[in-house]
């Protein structure tokens, strides 16, 4: 069974980094994009961060310039490097990866899947 295993997140000052990673596993035909999403309390769940296959990288307004996302094909692996961090990027940070599975009896067409979630709190 695909799943999306995240890793990373917890407490960081305000001004600090902090990194997250995420590791599809299972039997995994083709990945075409992977990346971050997050949603704080109250708020919409919002685009984070994504790397698609092509290489191409896309950052939402508030990660540009202070969020770096990077992808280890070989290891079905994305990471998200947070610097600068402010309170305003306390959320449930979520992996998501669409990508064509090779499980028996899976999709032939590209499903998404998402992570369980890691918290990442920014606060002095």
């Amino acid at each position: 069974q695909v799943q999306l295993v995240e890793s990373g997140g917890g407490l960081v000052q305000p001004g600090g980094s902090l990194g997250l990673s995420c590791a599809a596993s299972g039997r995994i035909e083709k990945i075409y994009h992977m990346g971050w999403y997050r949603q704080a309390p109250g708020k919409q769940r919002e685009l984070v961060a994504i790397s698609h296959r092509t290489g191409e990288l896309l950052y939402g307004d508030r990660s540009k310039g202070r969020f770096t996302i990077s992808r280890d094909n070989t290891k079905n692996t994305v990471f998200l490097q947070m610097n600068s961090l402010e309170p305003e990027d306390t959320a449930v940070y979520y992996c998501n990866a669409g990508l064509v599975s090779a499980e028996e009896g899976a999709s032939p067409f590209v499903v998404e899947y998402w992570g369980q979630g890691t918290q990442v709190t920014v606060s002095s």
